[in-house]
């Protein structure tokens, strides 16, 4: 009687089938095992955050908001929406100057240059005639209140630029928030302990290099120099670093604490709730 055999090759594809598919299947459980625990950790301030305008997606969509949409309204009708506020130092210069725009979830604002700039490793960033974002986002702290619905006081208030690494949009932005609970209180305690020297601080369990800056602003400080100055691999590697202002004051008077580090991504000391200023955490 005859009996009808499968070709070989059948049962080689079947084989190659299921041992690809069992690949995949394992790769599919550790991309989501390594994406659910980057969400477990992310701050709540993260710039993965909805952005609202016209829902631009993309690691491009910060810039296509400002570039596109809140200079062009700018320079047409004066008018710096979807943006909070546009500034040009040239106003027929679209890429003179900064927009600040609301990140899309609670009192928590970012500063992004109308230019065309990566992010923290952008050797730009190092030129003494740069504009001084740090101080602009400073001078931007504001929309905190007024989101709020009454006064922030500095001490709540920091900024923050993330790792390269870490970092969700391809357009160079400082998160401007308040403070977390943790890095509220850590600074604190530290405060008198700051000084013109870079020397260590630990918040929730991780260890920043951090500074005092004395001063009501930042318009007199280049931050990005200051980090240049702490190593040789800070000055060849800014991007591996993150960098963070706390608003201090001092028993010496009003100033800043500067933070950095290679390690957790400056985001996550900051908190969109506002709850050290009375917002709803």
């Amino acid at each position: 009687m005859f009996t009808h055999r499968k070709p070989w090759w059948i049962g080689w594809k079947m084989r190659v089938f299921l041992s690809v598919g069992c690949i995949g299947f394992a790769l599919a459980l550790v991309f989501a095992s390594s994406a659910m625990g980057q969400k477990m950790r992310a701050p709540k301030s993260s710039t993965e955050s909805p952005i609202d305008p016209k829902q631009p997606m993309g690691r491009s969509a910060l810039r296509q908001i400002v570039q596109e949409q809140c200079v062009v309204n700018w320079q047409e009708h004066h008018n710096p929406a979807p943006c909070e506020r546009v500034v040009l130092a040239d106003p027929k210069n679209a890429g003179s100057g900064y927009a600040v725009l609301a990140a899309g979830g609670g009192a928590h604002y970012l500063l992004v240059p109308t230019r065309t700039m990566a992010g923290i490793e952008s050797s730009e960033l190092l030129d003494p005639d740069a504009p001084n974002y740090f101080a602009e986002a400073w001078h931007a702290r504001g929309l905190i209140s007024s989101f709020l619905g009454h006064d922030a006081p500095r001490t709540a208030v920091g900024l923050a630029i993330g790792i390269a690494v870490s970092r969700a949009q391809d357009q160079f932005h400082v998160n401007i928030e308040c403070l977390q609970q943790d890095a509220f209180r850590a600074l604190r305690t530290s405060a008198d302990n700051l000084t013109d020297a870079w020397s260590p601080i630990t918040i929730a369990g991780s260890t920043y290099q951090t500074r005092r800056i004395m001063g009501e602003g930042l318009d007199a400080s280049n931050l990005f120099e200051l980090l240049a100055g702490l190593s040789p691999d800070a000055r060849h590697h800014m991007g591996n670093y993150t960098l963070i202002v706390a608003g201090m004051q001092f028993k010496s008077g009003p100033g800043f604490a500067l933070l950095t580090g290679t390690g957790p991504s400056g985001e996550i000391l900051l908190d969109s709730g506002c709850s050290v200023a009375g917002g709803g955490g």
